[in-house]
């Protein structure tokens, strides 16, 4: 990475402030740029989601997993939560969606309650185990909440083997009624679902799968309490990658709690933050993490450094961080700040292995929240930061009451904002969709095959203000 001949200032970037500039290529098309990761965590594409209780849950890290990424299940759960979740995502297809079941008897008020835990907005109706039925939202509409299921489902559907090739579905699919179609076990029980966009996600994504080709999952753990016995825990109910994560990662209580870990010698890979400095890059490498997160007040929801003062921009961040992380054979990943698919072509290019999103994926369909309208009918779902004082009541629960209510004086977060849901892109896979792709394209205006050779050939500008609102574009005209 450089940047033009008098275009590195002596102040520090956000991402905002720096362009990429084209230079020449022999990449032919987008589709031929490798989007996997090298430090360890076994994603393809360079996609991690933070571990917030308002983004990472099971279906989340089902989904994401699935085309390449991986979830980081918050630290506030308990170890039974966190085996039945890493239980759920082992034990999920490699291709086919996990469907929303209903049975016959249940209400359509069952049926508008869960339809959107899935994008595809599309509920199985099965008896026995056997699907008889689909629902649709319009299927719902202008029919009385207790009206059965089996009374407005659609018998007129898709059906084939699990197994069956995602590019025969997408032709089963051309003409179907409905754009889902039902696998089935070779004894007619419901496998999964697939539609034609999923088909087609198929062929282009590369699964993040452990050694035994399940789907990979992460999770954190504080640097509070025992945390040497937590993290044993999490590796023992199976999770891939632990993370020990705290909004001030350059202290000693935290380089106390790599050590413990990394002594362990638990055999997964060990991210730790945040930090943004090569001090504290390098601090925490030689305490024996092996990945380093990098972000101190971007992100949407965090309040720090109005709070505070205390932060630093971005790009600078992972650039300096990046570079001492490099020199010791280490890895960052980019946490926070992501607002657009640039963004995390620039943290890559930048030098970050993985980019952190955490707000941006909480307006999606699979995020753990309850879809809600607004009064203009727009749908959309709860986020809230992690240090915000909903976030500290939650962790704090088994707190007495005066302790409860000490914690509580002090945030660094926003306890609930409305994060709406495009109605262009309502669903992770979506925002996948228009993240790599917008990766895969800046590779092919660098003239880099992988993420490795962005880093190494990207050249970089600073820009004014007026530089960044000229890349918008215009859509409804000036």
């Amino acid at each position: 990475m450089r940047f033009l001949e008098g275009h590195r200032p002596a102040y520090d970037l956000t991402y905002n402030d720096v362009f990429i500039v084209p230079g020449r290529s022999d990449v032919q098309s987008r589709m031929d740029v490798d989007l996997s990761t090298a430090d360890g965590s076994g994603t393809t594409i360079p996609v991690v989601v933070a571990n917030m209780t308002a983004v990472a849950g099971r279906r989340m890290a089902e989904t994401v997993a699935r085309r390449g990424g991986i979830v980081v299940l918050p630290q506030d759960l308990p170890i039974s939560a966190v085996k039945e979740t890493v239980d759920f995502v082992k034990s999920r297809d490699l291709v086919v969606d996990t469907p929303v079941v209903l049975s016959p008897d249940d209400s359509v008020s069952d049926a508008t309650a869960l339809i959107h835990k899935r994008a595809h907005g599309v509920a199985v109706v099965a008896f026995e185990g056997r699907p008889i039925g689909l629902v649709t939202e319009a299927n719902c509409e202008g029919v009385d909440r207790f009206t059965r299921v089996r009374d407005v489902a659609v018998s007129d559907f898709v059906t084939a083997p699990v197994g069956t090739e995602p590019r025969k579905v997408f032709d089963l699919l051309e003409h179907a009624p409905v754009d889902v179609a039902v696998l089935t076990e070779s004894d007619g029980t419901l496998a999964g679902v697939l539609t034609r966009t999923g088909a087609v996600r198929a062929g282009i994504y590369t699964p993040a799968v452990d050694d035994s080709g399940r789907l990979r999952i992460a999770a954190a753990a504080g640097i509070n309490g025992d945390v040497g016995a937590k993290a044993r825990s999490l590796a023992e109910v199976g999770v891939d990658l632990l993370v020990i994560d705290t909004a001030h990662g350059h202290q000693v209580k935290m380089l106390d709690a790599i050590k413990a870990v990394s002594s362990l010698d638990l055999g997964l890979p060990l991210a730790a933050g945040n930090v943004v400095s090569a001090e504290g890059t390098r601090d925490l490498l030689s305490a024996g993490a092996s990945i380093v997160k990098v972000g101190v007040g971007p992100g949407a929801m965090c309040t720090t450094r109005m709070m505070t003062g205390v932060g630093r921009p971005q790009f600078s961040a992972v650039v300096e961080c990046a570079a001492a992380a490099r020199q010791l054979g280490a890895h960052v990943w980019a946490d926070g700040g992501i607002r657009h698919p640039r963004d995390v072509a620039l943290a890559l290019a930048a030098g970050a292995s993985n980019v952190m999103i955490g707000s941006w994926f909480a307006g999606t369909y699979e995020s753990p929240g309850d879809l809600m309208r607004d009064r203009d009918n727009q749908p959309f779902k709860e986020s809230y930061g992690m240090a915000s004082k909903r976030a500290v009541a939650a962790r704090t629960a088994g707190d007495g009451s005066f302790d409860r209510a000490r914690k509580a004086l002090f945030e660094e977060g926003i306890s609930t904002s409305r994060m709406g849901l495009d109605p262009s892109r309502g669903g992770v896979e979506d925002l996948l969709d228009h993240i790599t792709s917008g990766v895969r394209s800046t590779c092919t205006y660098v003239g880099a095959a992988n993420l490795g050779e962005l880093h190494e050939k990207v050249v970089l500008g600073v820009q004014s203000a007026a530089g960044f609102a000229e890349g918008h574009p215009l859509p409804t005209g000036w």
